[in-house]
């Protein structure tokens, strides 16, 4: 194990609603950022883009732009204007093009604020902008800056998650035909995440969607020929009975929960840096492993959404997505882990 997955077992174990202080914990990788730092990254070359884009949105000038550190894939500054409505400002740059790395986060972040658009809703930081650099060298997201504080009331937050997993999807909320799936690919972390839609919204195209662009994409990545046989051999063919008698239909998702991407504005619970996509709601508890996630929470959200039989043979097929994830971003023990879940949901559909 390296020292770097060492310590992000050992800040997911102890990730808790105090820890989260900041808007600096936007990303899920800012915990890493002290390791992974990436001195490519140089903030300097998108201040004339930032200041054109000020200006013709009608915030004046740029007054202030202080850094808020950065990841292994994108940097983060608060940008001040002079004038507007709104004049205080998070901005997310990369080396990598605006279509590649922050698109996808805009559609998913403006998806989620119209899910969530409700009195006892979610906060989800408003997109302002989002485009390539001008001289090729990279891109930037502008977003509404949120002031953080901790976690909050746990029962408020579980019941606007369910109140997001409820939300009807709508060409509104950029879902017309209600299938699973995105509008585009995206990101989860830096890894690239297949979301084409699916034939229809129903149950056997949700399970051929994870199959394929989750559990398959992953282990395509991962190249661990155990896992694979695994899942080919003995998961995949017989996945189908994990599902017997549901009904599934499309929810938001936030893709990436975990404590770092959790917090509360003014009181009101706020959850940010997506890898959105439209899915079985069940999934969106695929990191709760660094969720802390407690009864209150829970109580909150079952309070809308009951708990569905065979949740807890599933809930190992829905980890395994983000171990293998871990496992491709950083390596280390995270394939142990995926492999253990794999092996549970094989015990399980052995046991039915």
């Amino acid at each position: 194990m390296t020292y770097r997955v060492a310590m992000l077992n050992l800040l997911c174990l102890i990730a808790s609603p105090s820890n989260i202080n900041s808007f600096t914990s936007i990303s899920h990788s800012n915990f890493l950022s002290q390791w992974t730092v990436s001195s490519s990254l140089k903030m300097a070359s998108i201040d004339d883009d930032l200041a054109r884009w000020a200006k013709d949105a009608g915030h004046g000038d740029i007054v202030s732009s202080k850094s808020c550190g950065s990841s292994g894939w994108a940097s983060f500054r608060r940008v001040t204007c002079s004038q507007g409505p709104c004049d205080e400002f998070f901005v997310k740059s990369s080396n990598r093009s605006a279509k590649e790395m922050f698109e996808g986060e805009a559609l998913g972040l403006e998806a989620m604020y119209e899910c969530s658009n409700n009195d006892d809703g979610l906060c989800i930081p408003k997109v302002f902008h989002y485009s390539d650099i001008a001289d090729g060298h990279g891109s930037f997201l502008v977003m509404e800056y949120l002031t953080l504080s901790g976690r909050g009331d746990g029962h408020a937050l579980g019941r606007a998650m369910a109140r997001m997993h409820l939300a009807e999807p709508t060409a509104k909320t950029g879902n017309p035909h209600s299938k699973f799936g995105f509008a585009l690919d995206n990101t989860i972390g830096g890894t690239a995440q297949p979301n084409g839609w699916t034939n229809d919204g129903n149950t056997q195209d949700w399970i051929e969607f994870y199959r394929d662009k989750r559990i398959g994409h992953q282990l395509h990545l991962a190249g661990d020929s155990y896992c694979s046989k695994l899942w080919d051999k003995d998961i995949a063919p017989r996945l189908d009975a994990l599902f017997q008698g549901m009904e599934i239909r499309p929810s938001l998702l936030h893709g990436d929960l975990w404590s770092g991407n959790i917090a509360s504005v003014q009181g009101k619970p706020s959850i940010y840096d997506p890898a959105t996509y439209w899915g079985h709601h069940e999934a969106e508890w695929g990191m709760d492993w660094c969720a802390s996630f407690g009864k209150s929470f829970w109580d909150g959200y079952r309070s809308l959404i009951p708990k569905d039989d065979g949740f807890d043979d599933r809930k190992p097929l829905y980890d395994a997505y983000h171990q293998l994830n871990h496992y491709n971003l950083f390596g280390g023990s995270y394939l142990g882990s995926a492999r253990g879940c794999l092996e549970s949901v094989k015990r399980s559909l052995d046991s039915m």
